[in-house]
């Protein structure tokens, strides 16, 4: 009985079906960088202090009506307070000139009830100066990219179910459908509730979009794999034999008589779902090694691409940075994927990542360039970490799970995502904080990789059983000794 990649073989590795189904699949999650970069700038907050309009003041106590504060040793207008505007007033009124007749730390302080005045000097507006998240409501900030994020998690859980069930293509067209509508309708928000809601189905979406087209990528639309997995025969060959037309090599007059259907259609029937990724031991360590180190890359690229804002002056320039990096980040991806091992590629990765994380706090303050080009070399790591990983998690899966998989995997690790913009607040407490966070994720993330199995230059298992067969390192915590243990009989006199 002929295996699926046997089956299929004739068709070669990158004809022009191939070539146009990949090209359609990349233009369907272009859109998506989009839309989560965007969030670097519309949730970034514009310089501001309390509004002061409306009322008779002086020049002098014009300017001096915001308090000035230290911030990271800088000396700025206060953010969140200015002093008692009937007290300025009555002063003012009486001629009284600040610093000079009155210690302005003498005079007490009140909160921006008045609103406040947002500098138009990078942004015309964001959704911090148009909604007021600033000062009380600060915390609003980040948790909107999170919200965002939440939604691509439960998108990663159930395109990942819908996919398995129903098929890849309709999946994906859904998905396409949910994220133009609500990209479109997050222009008329008209309160940050109305605009999270919005961003939430449009997270949802996006990362439905991405998972489905991800597997999509690795099979043909729609996948004959899963088709053949699903008893239908005549439609994966009709598939088979258009992509044969399209790479103009000649189909075999039968195709999938013999190409393992009816085992395929077996695992089928018996209706796997997500708890069969924990239910045997080898596949329960494999999901749960590869959530976490998943969950460690993902925490780390968008932890590291929202923190450019913070880079330069100009966000656009910290941006233009960040992105730049990218670029020989997936090339790396691609070389290491045609000639390196994949356990080995990953756990390279996270340790490139962690070194330079972990020396960034050793950078004095004067040679920022060089913290710059420290973090930038780890983000360059993590991203090239974070591609493969996309890669050898449909590797490792048969067939009838690889989407479940895939899709819970991205779910487990959308967790870091979702708290990468919360994780960056921490370093209101404590500068570094957040990178010696990640760096040691890093490091443990690597260790636990080492008991991945290896899937390089290996057939993609159609069954749990050949799943099963993959070699891998097995952790010496975790072997249980088989070695008999002697039994001593009881001296009967005794």
């Amino acid at each position: 009985m002929r295996d699926y990649a046997e089956t299929i073989g004739f068709l070669g590795q990158w004809g022009r079906f191939q070539q146009i189904v990949f090209f359609s699949l990349v233009a369907t999650i272009m859109p998506n960088g989009f839309g989560a970069f965007t969030l670097v700038f519309l949730t970034d907050t514009p310089s501001h202090h309390c509004l002061v309009s409306g009322i008779n003041l002086t020049e002098d106590w014009r300017k001096s009506v915001i308090p000035i504060k230290e911030v990271d040793g800088k000396q700025e207008l206060s953010r969140c307070s200015r002093y008692r505007l009937d007290v300025v007033r009555n002063l003012s009124a009486q001629g009284y000139i600040p610093g000079r007749d009155v210690n302005l730390t003498d005079l007490e302080e009140e909160g921006c009830v008045d609103g406040w005045s947002y500098s138009k000097d990078i942004y015309e507006s964001t959704i911090v100066s148009e909604f007021d998240l600033v000062c009380s409501n600060q915390w609003k900030q980040p948790f909107t990219s999170t919200v965002f994020f939440v939604g691509g998690l439960l998108g990663s859980f159930l395109s990942g179910q819908l996919s398995d069930r129903y098929g890849r293509k309709p999946v994906l067209f859904a998905a396409l459908a949910l994220q133009t509508v609500f990209t479109f309708a997050q222009v008329f928000s008209g309160s940050w509730i109305m605009f999270l809601i919005i961003l939430f189905i449009n997270g949802l979406g996006q990362m439905s979009n991405f998972v489905a087209a991800l597997v999509l990528a690795r099979l043909m639309p729609e996948s004959p794999r899963w088709l053949l997995s699903r008893g239908r025969v005549e439609e994966a060959e009709a598939i088979i034999r258009t992509a044969a037309k399209w790479n103009k090599v000649q189909a075999l007059r039968i195709i999938c008589e013999d190409c393992g259907t009816e085992k395929m259609q077996t695992h089928s029937k018996e209706h796997y779902n997500v708890f069969d990724l924990l239910r045997q031991s080898t596949m329960r360590a494999t999901t749960l090694i590869l959530c976490f180190v998943l969950f460690t890359m993902i925490v780390g690229y968008y932890s590291l691409s929202f923190n450019t804002a913070q880079l330069h002056e100009n966000p656009y320039i910290s941006c233009f940075i960040s992105a730049v990096v990218e670029i020989p980040a997936y090339i790396s991806s691609w070389m290491a994927l045609l000639y390196l091992p994949r356990r080995l590629s990953v756990i390279l990765t996270l340790v490139f990542g962690a070194v330079p994380l972990y020396l960034i706090q050793l950078v004095p303050d004067d040679l920022s360039n060089l913290a710059l080009a420290l973090e930038m070399l780890g983000k360059y790591s993590i991203t090239t970490g974070s591609s493969l990983m996309f890669a050898y998690t449909a590797e490792l899966y048969p067939t009838v799970l690889r989407n479940t998989a895939t899709g819970i995997s991205n779910t487990v690790s959308r967790i870091g995502s979702c708290i990468a913009p919360l994780l960056l607040s921490l370093g209101m407490y404590y500068k570094y904080l957040p990178y010696i966070i990640l760096g040691s994720l890093a490091v443990v993330a690597a260790f636990a990789a080492l008991f991945l199995p290896e899937s390089f230059k290996k057939p993609l298992p159609e069954t749990i059983e050949q799943m099963q067969r993959r070699e891998r390192v097995k952790c010496p915590c975790l072997t249980r000794n088989m070695t008999p243990v002697p039994v001593v009989p009881m001296d009967s006199s005794l």
